[in-house]
């Protein structure tokens, strides 16, 4: 069934950012600008949050967003995608959450989890990576997953989830791109069985769509359930827009209340979907479109909107309900509150002369680490600089984990 608008809606095109959306389940995001999910490292390398955390997500959300995403927050420390993760759970340091909870779900802002197993591409310093099949190619190694390993999947979301409901997060968005797990079980880079969750694209997404039923069992019909799916994994023999679709068409007869519309992967030999692309636009609305064609379900993109302009024109045109902003908002942390108004301006992207392979990546992860601090002013990092001091944390993050979740590798 078509969503009719809500009352308050703004009829004029160039407002209609500051008009709510009502989710399936109910609940209501403000407006439609969200700060989209990132891995922001800023984990205590424990699984915790920590004050600088608490802040980032404080500031985002006094800076009008209407829905900030966690990225990669863990259900099973086993399988992180590195050590700055949260982990969602019964030995979670219940105080740190709550701490960051309370300040960031305030104006009428949700906060959301982002629910994710790094599978395959799990940091190996301190996993065993396993994903669907098992993988033995230059840059990626992994174990295959038995039938028993996956079947225990959907019970670990729908853990995750409740924790996180528990906590007092908002809702939970389910992570099925950018190339970690269940993204893996969809692309036949990764997927390479032949049992019934291999072959077809409903074998490959019959885990996804188990998953969503037991986090729904779990959160209850008026909890915000959402996904993030990729339009393509950008990689010959990847997932196609094609398959893309399917799922979309699959998720639209489940309960999910959000779709966020990505792409890309990290397997070996993948570009990211930022790269080369200073000058053009959004990257996936072409695909939202034709998404927009076989689902009901509200649909979000996240990737590539620098300028108010396109963020109006994706939403105004129908193309998707929402716009996810990354590395714009971490510029700018207020600036769902500038684009909100018909004056808002733009943020200035900087220009780097030489990007080490992971410069750019950890530069604004480090300047995510400056917003937590309310020290960006003074923020004067290079590429070279922020990854060197990036992977010296994380090198020290690595420790604390190994530590912290011994216990789980010793069974």
């Amino acid at each position: 069934m078509v969503r009719q608008p809500l009352i308050w809606e703004i009829s004029n095109s160039d407002q209609v950012l500051r008009n709510p959306l009502e989710l399936p389940c109910g609940a209501v995001l403000k407006n439609r600008i969200a700060k989209s999910p990132m891995s922001d490292s800023l984990g205590n390398g424990e699984g915790d949050s920590t004050e600088a955390q608490a802040r980032v997500y404080e500031r985002w959300a006094e800076g009008g967003t209407a829905v900030s995403f966690i990225g990669e927050v863990q259900g099973d420390p086993r399988f992180p995608e590195k050590p700055g993760n949260l982990v969602l759970g019964a030995h979670t340091d219940q105080q740190s959450i709550q701490s960051l909870v309370s300040r960031a779900v305030i104006e009428g802002s949700h906060l959301w989890p982002q629910l994710g197993h790094a599978g395959a591409l799990a940091h190996l310093p301190i996993s065993r990576p396993k994903g669907p099949s098992a993988l033995n190619i230059e840059g990626l190694q992994c174990a295959g997953m038995s039938v028993e390993d996956i079947q225990e999947l959907p019970d670990m979301y729908a853990r995750t989830a409740a924790h996180a409901k528990t906590a007092g997060f908002s809702g939970v968005l389910i992570h099925a791109g950018h190339g970690f797990l269940l993204s893996q079980f969809l692309s036949p880079l990764f997927n390479h069985r032949d049992d019934g969750y291999g072959g077809s694209i409903e074998a490959r997404c019959r885990i996804v769509l188990k998953v969503i039923d037991e986090v729904r069992q779990a959160v209850g019909p008026s909890f915000p359930v959402g996904i993030r799916i990729n339009s393509t994994d950008q990689l010959e023999g990847g997932l196609t827009e094609l398959d893309a679709l399917e799922v979309v068409h699959l998720l639209d007869q489940t309960s999910i209340d959000l779709i966020d519309i990505s792409g890309g992967t990290y397997f070996p030999g993948a570009k990211a979907s930022s790269e080369g692309s200073s000058n053009r636009g959004p990257y996936f609305l072409d695909f939202a479109r034709r998404a927009k064609g076989v689902t009901d379900v509200p649909l979000m993109a996240t990737g590539g909107f620098k300028r108010r302009e396109q963020a109006v024109d994706a939403v105004a045109s129908g193309a998707v309900d929402m716009v996810g902003l990354a590395r714009a908002m971490v510029l700018n942390p207020r600036l769902a509150e500038v684009w909100l108004t018909e004056k808002g301006g733009d943020p200035e992207f900087p220009v780097f002369k030489s990007l080490p392979p992971g410069g750019i990546t950890a530069w604004y992860s480090m300047r995510i680490t400056a917003l937590g601090e309310d020290s960006e002013d003074t923020f004067t990092l290079d590429p070279e600089s922020a990854l060197r001091i990036y992977e010296e944390r994380d090198e020290e993050r690595c420790i604390k984990w190994r530590e912290r979740f011994s216990h789980l590798f010793a069974k």
